[in-house]
Formats: structure tokens, sequence, C-alpha cells
């Protein structure tokens, strides 16, 4: 059993969607197909939703109007003109009930509802030209058998329970086809994985099913060992452990998202980044399979704030540090990096919303600075305490630029560095002439 993911990026048009369809038409086996909603359909959906929290239905009807005029113009292209009108009818049917939640009142409950038919239109039309092509297909709802807890976190035993029972009773069926991202949470109410919830959705079910592979289909090369945009020369990576992968998640949430590893990683299901505009390109492969004491990649992400708190009461005090991380938490404000001195610690965050309330509650442990328009650049690989000499190396190659923050020794893959975000070109160049 395989498991493939195909991104909105994958799904831009009706050409994209035939491709697609012929993609995984061809693949052998047992595979179970993830559906992103099509590319700009989410977009459009929230916005739609926006309209009717401000009370304008009118306004929400336009929308709607255009975006089932989009969805009429695919039937055309991916059925002809003389497409069968149950598909249309049918197309029509499903916004005429987003057309329905103008009427009433307009909660969040109605707004995830509204969403999730991006990723239903997806799987009802790709089954219907698959049928056109006389390739059978099955859909399995992810509403079905998609579930969070009262935690929001994945219910693992029902997934795994309740998918396995479906695919039971298919089990003359070959290819299946399901929605990512949407799920039930605990009170049986549509709801959504969160950020990354299409490949969340991929790795859950991957991991569920023990699959061979999971594939992630984007419009990306896999993932690159610095940033082709700024280093021409910047290749593909032919393989990850899983860590080095959770390491470059953070930089990459375009091509993989954090949350998919770790449920690959516990099932030990080999994760696959590929690109559907280049189909014979291997990609990049995330397994237990690594090259030991090897730097794989740099990578950087903008937009970081560092904050710095000064104070002497940190001097042979206990519970200093569990104070500032409260503070962090009660504005759900995820700390990046942190390094410690005896009378300080520095913290940055890639979050600024709420960071005059932060700035006003640090104030009361100690003297706090703010350095914004900082980038921090991390060298992943692995990079064990005794593969003695790659600090040194990574080092000698910034020594003709400022760094605000080093950290390592959180993670044997990782080795990081926080500099002025101007700064970050050079920084990027030196250490690929230097590294690779």
């Amino acid at each position: 059993m395989k498991v493939l993911k195909f991104g909105s990026s994958a799904l831009a048009s009706a050409k994209q969607f035939e491709e697609v369809a012929e993609l995984i038409s061809k693949v052998s086996g047992k595979r179970i197909v993830v559906l992103s909603a099509m590319d700009g359909t989410t977009e459009e959906l929230v916005e739609i939703a926006d309209y009717l929290y401000k009370k304008n239905p009118d306004g929400a009807k336009e929308l709607i109007s255009a975006l089932e005029q989009k969805y009429t113009k695919l039937v055309d292209e991916l059925f002809g003109k003389n497409a069968k009108q149950d598909i249309k009818k049918n197309i029509t049917a499903k916004f005429d009930a987003i057309r329905d939640y103008s009427k009433d009142i307009f909660t969040l409950f109605e707004e995830k509802r509204i969403i999730a038919q991006g990723g239903q239109l997806c799987s009802y039309l790709m089954q219907e030209y698959l049928s056109s092509k006389e390739v059978d297909s099955v859909v399995l709802p992810a509403l079905s058998f998609m579930k969070i807890d009262k935690n929001e976190e994945p219910d693992v035993n029902f997934i795994k329970e309740e998918l396995n029972t479906l695919l039971a009773e298919n089990e003359s069926k070959s290819l299946f086809l399901t929605e990512g991202a949407i799920c039930q949470n605990a009170y049986n109410e549509v709801d959504h994985l969160g950020l990354g919830g299409n490949d969340y959705t991929a790795a859950l079910i991957g991991s569920s099913v023990q699959a061979e592979e999971i594939e992630f289909w984007s419009d990306s090369i896999g993932i690159y060992n610095n940033n082709p945009n700024i280093v021409p020369s910047a290749k593909p990576v032919e393989r990850l452990s899983f860590d080095e992968a959770a390491e470059l998640s953070y930089f990459l949430t375009r091509i993989i998202h954090p949350t998919c590893i770790l449920p690959a990683k516990l099932a030990n299901v080999p994760v696959r980044l590929r690109n559907i505009n280049q189909k014979d390109k291997k990609g990049t492969l995330i397994s237990t399979q690594f090259d030991t004491g090897k730097i794989e990649a740099i990578a950087s992400k903008d937009g970081i704030t560092a904050i710095l708190i000064k104070s002497s009461r940190m001097l042979f005090a206990h519970g200093f540090l569990r104070r500032i991380f409260e503070i962090f938490e009660s504005y759900k404000t995820p700390i990046d990096m942190i390094t410690t001195s005896e009378i300080g610690v520095s913290i940055t965050i890639d979050n600024s919303k709420h960071l005059d309330e932060i700035v006003d509650d640090l104030k009361k442990f100690g003297t706090v600075s703010i350095h914004k328009d900082m980038t921090i650049v991390s060298v992943i690989g692995d990079l064990p305490e005794n593969n003695i000499g790659f600090q040194s190396n990574i080092l000698s190659a910034l020594k003709e630029l400022p760094i605000r923050m080093i950290s390592y020794g959180g993670s044997a893959h990782n080795i990081s560095f926080l500099i002025r975000t101007k700064d970050k070109a050079e920084a990027l160049k030196a250490l690929d002439k230097q590294l690779f």
C-alpha cells in the first residue's frame, strides 16, 4: 500500500488535474490518494465565510457564484461541453448548500463546514474523471475516519480502526481517494487539522495502514541543500533522516509541514518528496537511512525577533526560566531559539503579534531589549559531538559577519545562528562555499 498526497499547487488547473489522474491510475498496487482542495479554492471559501461573519450575504453570494462558475468551467474542460448533466447538478447542489448558510446565524461551526467543501469537491471530481477514463476508484470520505480528540490531537486508534475497516469492506479495490485536512472533532462536528493538515492527513493514513511509502507531490523538487534563489548551485538532497527532516521542516513548511514527520517516524514509514512537473526525478527520501557525519543542508528563516532579558535575579535562582516561558505560553507564542548566561537569556520568536504585551510582562523580571529584522540560519545534518571539527568549519565561514546568537546541543542535527537579515545572502553563500 502506498499513500500519495497532492497539494493544491499540483491541482491548479484542468491540465494538472488530468496529469494527477493519469499518474495515480498508473501506480501499481493498492494506493490511497490524499487530495487537497484545488488551488485557490480554500482561500475563496475562507473569504466567503468572512462575508457571512460580517452579515453581508449578498457579498458572499457573489463570491459563491464566481467560484461556482470556475468549477463549471473546470467540468467543461475535464469532460467536454457535453459533460454529464448529473455532474453539473451535483456541483450546483454543493454550491447551493453553501448559499444556504447565509440564511442562518453564522459561527465557526458553519465556517468549517464551508471550508471542507474544497476537498470534497476535488475528491468527487477526481472520481468522476477517473470513471470517465474507465479507471475504478473508491472515495473514502475523510469525515468517516479522520478524528481529533478533546485536546485537538489526532485520535490515532479511531483513525486506524475505522480506516482499516473501510479498506477491508473494499478489499477488491486498489485505488482509493480521500480529502486532506478535514476531520471530525470529539463532538462529531466537522473540523480541520490546522496548518499542514493535508500533509498531516497523509502521514496519519500512512502510519495507520503501515504504508510502503508516503509520497508528497507538489511543484517543488524535494528539499534543496541551500536556497536556490540565492545560491544557484544549490542541489536537491537525495535523502534525510527523520530527525534531519524535522529540523528542516521548520524552515520549509511550504514543502513539508513539521506535523507530518512524527507519525511517519513512529511507524517507520518512509516519506518521499516529489515534483509533479518532473515525475522522472526521485526527489528527497526521508527515512531511517541517512549518511552519518554528513552536513546535508543549509536553511534560513526571516522575520525573526530576538528578545534579550537581563537580570541579576537569575544568578543562583530557580524557577526564573519557568516564569519567563509562562509569559510566552500565555500569549500562545512559540519560542524558536534560546541561549542563556548567568544573568541573561536571549529568545527568538517568529510571531510578533503579541510582542508589545510580552515585553511589558517581561519587564517585571529584568531589562528587556528587542532586535528586529533578524534571520535564523541553520546547518542541518548528522552533527554529533564526536564529529570533531565541523563547529570550527562552520564558524570560520561566518568569521566576517556579526552573529547575535549561536545554538547547538538541543539536537545533534542542527547548529543555528541568528544574524541580521541584511547579512543573510552573504552568510548562505559563505557557508555553501565552505561546506559544499
